[in-house]
């Protein structure tokens, strides 16, 4: 069932439906944890129904230029044209319906800024009965890290940065992915539930950024 939901933020709202992915707070908080330049030229892949680019805009609405989604699956696509034409974003959202890997030479160079909420599962890790349209969300059926980060490096800008939310347990894979395609780790947190440990990791990493990371304390979540 297709759903529009506020996100009480600059009045901003985003479809959804439940037979398809829905969103996390995972999304939310990469898009808190991403820092905006003014005049950011923005991408989101695996954007979903686009919930990491409608939050980040709308906590940083007066320093965006523009926010590309680049989405593989349809029907996920199709609710963030609606999205982006309920809220009249026209002339600041674009959205592809494209894989990852696919990316067209247009876009090479382009952004000084993307977020990603990947998929966190390697293909064949554990059994599943979800549907595939869920499936294709959580595990790397279609898209591997080592595709993902390649794009990344490829869209990128000299000097831009990729924001990214990942399991903890993948941290190393992650950092391993971005220095193959130039892209420098710059800032880590790690994200736990009250007294627990780190479940999830966000990574700033810049492109022929020099090498130098810094760590931030841990939140809850």
């Amino acid at each position: 069932m297709e759903v529009l939901e506020n996100l009480n933020l600059e009045n901003l709202k985003i479809y959804q439906d439940d037979s398809l992915y829905k969103f996390t707070s995972d999304s939310v908080i990469l898009s808190r944890f991403a820092r905006v330049k003014m005049g950011d030229v923005v991408a989101d892949f695996c954007s979903g129904s686009g919930i990491v680019g409608f939050h980040l805009f709308g906590l940083n609405k007066n320093l965006i230029k523009s926010v590309t989604f680049f989405e593989m699956q349809q029907p996920l696509y199709s609710l963030s044209k609606k999205s982006i034409e309920i809220n009249g974003l026209n002339d600041k959202f674009f959205a592809e319906n494209v894989k990852i890997q696919d990316i067209g030479k247009e876009y090479a160079g382009k952004f000084s800024l993307i977020t990603c909420n990947p998929p966190y599962c390697k293909q064949g890790a554990g059994e599943t009965q979800e549907k595939e349209c869920i499936s294709m969300c959580r595990r790397e059926i279609y898209l591997p890290l080592e595709d993902l980060m390649k794009s990344v490096g490829k869209c990128l800008k000299f000097g831009g940065r990729v924001c990214m939310c990942h399991r903890a347990d993948r941290l190393v894979d992650l950092i391993a992915e971005m220095r193959k395609n130039n892209i420098e780790p710059k800032r880590l947190q790690t994200v736990s539930a009250k007294g627990k440990e780190p479940y999830l990791v966000l990574v700033e990493g810049v492109k022929g950024g020099k090498s130098g990371l810094k760590i931030l304390k841990n939140t809850e979540n």
